[in-house]
């Protein structure tokens, strides 16, 4: 098994943009997005549908999920 987190916490291939968007709203680590509503996170600039397809991906793979609409 390996590790695709890459080292900000996040999975790979979400994007730099991605990544900088869920800092500057405070979020370090993936577990924190665990039930975060998916329409917040669509509102951060920078978060696109690909980067909460993985999020959502990597957030199943260990049996947690984002929240629903807020």
């Amino acid at each position: 098994m390996t590790d695709d987190t890459a080292p900000t916490g996040f999975p790979r291939g979400i994007g730099a943009p991605a990544t900088r968007a869920l800092n500057a709203a405070g979020y370090t680590d993936l577990a924190q997005l665990s039930g975060v509503p998916v329409d917040e996170l669509k509102a951060l600039h920078g978060m696109g549908p690909k980067a909460l397809r993985i999020l959502g991906e990597a957030l199943a793979e260990r049996g947690l999920a984002l929240g629903g609409p807020s």
